[in-house]
């Protein structure tokens, strides 16, 4: 059974046939907008059959295996190690299999007074560090990252080189130093002892402040009552 573009073309044929041999206008008028009518549909049907070639051809292609992402949750980095030169200060992080992920996914944002760390989908998880209110100034150009065998190397240029960190953040300083003894040895050992007194105050509970304020009338009218038999 011929296909519908096969009918076509024979019909399109039948019509040049008679175009050749009509001699009246009108008749030719009509072959002609038949001839260009069946011409219409010959290049429809076979733009269509290009077309369903095409999408079987697609169709037998196989499919593409698109690896899956993962996104798993991110874990807080708090064992860090670092030292550091007269021009860096290193921070040493070890995660095991860092080396192994694509170098893009390990990321290290600096400021002058900040870094922060993100390694993304390492075995699964993403990992993040952010340390804020560094010592000391650094630069942030200077700065830069090294990926090396289960350890990330952060390197913070020093802004001010040769100078020595004696802590890696301004909080860290203050809390080293409010644990030191807030009194001067050198000083009377009287005023050393008010200054421990206050302390244990400032920091006690009620019971504490009750305990140091009733002691401290006491003492206070004994040496009154001194004076006075004096």
């Amino acid at each position: 059974m011929a296909s519908a573009l096969e009918e076509l073309q024979k019909d399109l044929e039948e019509v040049k046939v008679l175009l050749e041999k009509a001699t009246r206008k009108r008749v030719r008028d009509a072959l002609t907008a038949e001839k260009s009518k069946i011409e219409t549909e010959i290049k429809n049907k076979m733009q269509q059959k290009s077309q369903k070639k095409a999408e079987l051809l697609d169709n037998e292609k196989p499919a593409a295996v698109v690896a899956p992402i993962t996104t798993g949750y991110t874990v807080k980095i708090s064992n860090y190690g670092w030292d550091q030169s007269d021009k860096f200060v290193k921070i040493y992080i070890t995660l095991t299999g860092v080396h192994q992920v694509p170098t893009e996914n390990v990321q290290v944002h600096f400021t002058e007074r900040s870094f922060d760390l993100l390694v993304k989908n390492l075995n699964g998880k993403s990992y993040s560090m952010i340390v804020n209110n560094l010592l000391k100034p650094i630069s942030v150009e200077g700065s830069s990252k090294k990926v090396k065998t289960d350890t990330v190397l952060i390197l913070c240029r020093k802004k001010v080189e040769n100078t020595r960190w004696d802590y890696l953040t301004q909080v860290e300083k203050e809390c080293k130093e409010k644990e030191k003894p807030s009194y001067d040895t050198e000083t009377d050992p009287s005023e050393g002892l008010m200054n421990v007194l206050k302390k244990i105050y400032e920091d006690g509970d009620d019971d504490m402040k009750r305990t140091i304020n009733k002691a401290w009338v006491e003492s206070r009218e004994k040496q009154a009552k001194g004076d006075t038999e004096f």
